[in-house]
């Protein structure tokens, strides 16, 4: 089998922060304690174990693949004790202990071999870091290579916390135009052909590929291998946001055409017919993916990776020891221990597909009572991943003139005791007049109940009635 290549250097596109980022001096020397174990250390300002009154971690876990809401569905405790490092997973004193930013080995054992079985990133000097959840590990992620007076390209309608994030930074943001797979690789060429504006040209794009937040768009494989290509024009390096990556559940069949919905969600995409990632096509190593456990576990477990080349998760790494340090050691021993010992990766795979199965059937429900209810008032493309319907307004002659009609539209809906997410929200360009009454909304099927749906949706349709065609 041969070699893999090694990434292409773009260190010299470090932000003058990162390039003095160095190692903690305090958390370089845990390697020397985890190097040897006749070591006695008197130089760590380690809490003793002895002072941590937990003796055990234990919770109660649905088997590999079943539902919680299913009342069949059994239930197994997954334990991790003190002092008491099994094969697969430490003890729980180390979950508890100070870390060095990379996070528990056997933590990032799992993920590390994760991405390997999905990704198998292109070349050679690959390596994962932790993250808090992908939020953390975007702000990291930029930090790298974005400061004060530089610009981020994004799309033009894209997720409010990044806006949020990097404005009060002093960056600014470049929109790339949009259409139903994402961002559009000739517009992005153009912008960066033709930068003119003070200050460097963009080093850095901030892509959300699969189920795109807010618009639920889903890149193809030719669209990611197109973005690839004009990055690697430009030499741009790419933050590939990836959180609703597993939640792809193909295409859209009415659930009166579903005879037996065994039969429909069976065939849904797993592991094996995932579409490849932006990472998988990265033979230059100018890929900085974020993954998370947030929507394909909990989100309050704040437990996350990064993969990137290995210079660039060391600095990564420097960057933890002086914030999170690492995401919490509660969660991480809950995750280690169900993925090393409980589930494996078969069992992890497993859970994916129950996963893809719940938000497939939640995406159908919807799209049958959007379609049925929103006629002439909305239109929309059901996306094939994640979580979110992206309504275009048809606003009739007469609100198309007014100004404000989209905040008109906000307070109608509240009136109707249902609520979305008004389109200028996302906007890169702030709350500006030309983006406050473009026509569009975010509606999102993961968390109401099903039942909810149809009540929901006739409410809406209540509120936007004075307003459509």
């Amino acid at each position: 089998m041969p070699s893999k290549p090694h990434s292409k250097d773009l260190s010299g596109l470090f932000s003058e922060a990162t390039k003095r980022r160095k190692n903690s001096p305090l958390k370089s020397l845990i390697k020397y304690m985890d190097a040897d174990p006749n070591l006695l250390s008197l130089g760590a300002g380690l809490p003793h174990p002895d002072t941590f009154p937990f003796g055990s971690l234990s919770v109660s876990v649905a088997g590999a693949g079943m539902s919680v809401a299913d009342s069949n569905t059994t239930f197994n405790d997954v334990s991790v004790a003190s002092k008491k490092p099994t094969a697969g997973t430490e003890g729980l004193e180390r979950f508890l202990q100070y870390g060095n930013g990379r996070g528990v080995p056997s933590y990032t054992k799992f993920v590390c071999e994760h991405t390997e079985r999905v990704h198998n990133p292109p070349y050679e000097d690959w390596d994962v870091v932790v993250s808090s959840g992908n939020t953390d590990a975007f702000v990291k992620a930029l930090t790298l290579f974005c400061q004060s007076g530089d610009t981020l390209i994004v799309d033009e309608w894209t997720y409010p916390a990044i806006i949020e994030t990097v404005l009060p930074m002093g960056i600014g943001l470049a929109p790339v135009k949009m259409d139903g797979e994402g961002m559009v690789p000739s517009d992005l060429d153009f912008i960066c052909d033709t930068w003119s504006e003070a200050g460097s040209a963009p080093r850095v794009a901030y892509m959300i590929p699969t189920a795109q937040n807010p618009t639920g768009a889903t890149m193809s494989v030719a669209r990611r291998k197109e973005l690839y290509a004009v990055a690697q024009k430009h030499n741009l390096v790419i933050i590939e946001d990836d959180p609703y990556y597993y939640l792809q559940i193909g295409s859209y069949k009415p659930l009166s055409e579903i005879n037996d919905p065994k039969d429909r969600y069976k065939n849904l995409p797993g592991i094996a017919s995932l579409i490849p990632s932006l990472l998988s096509i990265d033979t230059d190593g100018r890929v900085i993916r974020l993954d998370s456990f947030s929507k394909v576990l909990a989100p309050g477990l704040r437990c996350g990776w990064i993969t990137a080349p290995r210079y660039i998760t060391d600095k990564l790494q420097f960057h933890n020891e002086t914030s999170v340090q690492q995401p919490a050691g509660l969660s991480q021993a809950i995750i280690s221990k169900l993925m090393n010992e409980d589930w494996g990766h078969s069992g992890w795979e497993r859970h994916l597909t129950q996963v893809q199965r719940d938000y497939a059937e939640r995406r159908d429900k919807f799209v049958d009572v959007c379609n049925a209810h929103l006629k002439d008032k909305v239109e929309f493309t059901v996306p094939t991943a994640g979580m979110f319907l992206w309504f275009h307004v048809l606003l009739n002659e007469e609100s198309q003139k007014r100004k404000g009609v989209m905040r008109e539209i906000f307070e109608s809906m509240l009136k109707s005791h249902v609520l979305l997410v008004p389109g200028y929200m996302f906007s890169p360009l702030g709350e500006t007049e030309e983006v406050l009454d473009k026509p569009y909304m975010r509606a999102a099927f993961s968390y109401a109940s099903m039942d909810c749906f149809e009540t929901a949706i006739t409410r809406l349709a209540k509120a936007l009635e004075p307003f459509t065609c």
